[in-house]
């Protein structure tokens, strides 16, 4: 029983078998996926894929890559669809991008304060994008106050001292396929050191495909390969990851 608690099965990578394939999730053991918005657009059909499948859940949000997009109503937008459909889990994925800046950075920062801001108004909780911003990150998230709803760090990529100050503010820690890498080392020195009530795993896909796929397009199934690699880092029995990270995710979104 395995929980991809971030893939984006809406991406047009699917659109030529994206029902085998979920068919597929099933038989590999997935039990839920929470499918990610990344703007308006993808919220819906993250929704819709909701609905149409009892194992799937949505987030809503907008990715910092789109904050540039956002206008004065894009939060009430948000909010209706939260509202109005039960399967939404929370609000995602949002944060800070500086590694690309495709959205300025003060734009980037305005609407992911506004993004949590309104998880706490309807009390769910965020999923974090936080790419080569660590600082206004966490500076973000402490002044917003979001110890109140909580979240995850979506394929987190810190350090271990930074995710001790991520914990302090009722956050998950989620590992994807990078942490298959031989490059992996601060991913696998928190994949040792998170605390296992705190951890959860993920996909991200149909991106950061892990190993043995490496280079293939990415999709829920192989979370099975995050929880082996974490298994084998942390000497304890793949089932023991899997099982955790089901009840943990079942936690935080609700299920």
């Amino acid at each position: 029983m395995l929980f991809d608690t971030h893939a984006h099965m809406d991406d047009p990578k699917f659109d030529e078998d994206r029902e085998d394939i979920i068919e597929k999730c099933k038989d590999e053991g997935v039990t839920y996926i929470v499918n990610i918005g990344s703007n308006i657009a993808t919220s819906v059909k993250s929704i819709n894929l909701s609905k149409k499948h009892d194992f799937i859940y949505a987030a809503v949000g907008v990715h910092p890559h789109d904050s540039k997009g956002m206008d004065e109503n894009s939060c009430a937008i948000l909010e209706e669809l939260a509202k109005n459909n039960d399967k939404v889990r929370a609000i995602g994925e949002i944060g800070l991008d500086y590694h690309y800046d495709y959205s300025p950075r003060d734009i980037q920062k305005k609407r992911f304060a506004e993004q949590i801001d309104l998880a706490k108004q309807i009390g769910l909780p965020v999923i974090i994008h936080n790419r080569e911003a660590h600082e206004d990150t966490l500076r973000i998230l402490r002044q917003s106050g979001v110890k109140d709803v909580g979240g995850v760090f979506h394929s987190y990529s810190g350090s271990v001292e930074m995710m001790r100050e991520v914990l302090k503010l009722n956050m998950y820690i989620s590992i994807s396929g990078p942490v298959t890498y031989k490059n992996a080392r601060k991913t696998v020195e928190v994949s040792r050191e998170v605390p296992l009530d705190r951890l959860l795993i993920e996909t991200d896909s149909p991106y950061l495909t892990p190993v043995p796929h490496r280079g293939e397009r990415n999709y829920p199934g192989y979370v099975k390969y995050v929880a082996e690699k974490i298994a084998v880092i942390r000497e304890v029995e793949p089932d023991e990851i899997a099982n955790a990270t089901l009840k943990n995710g079942r936690r935080l979104f609700g299920i």
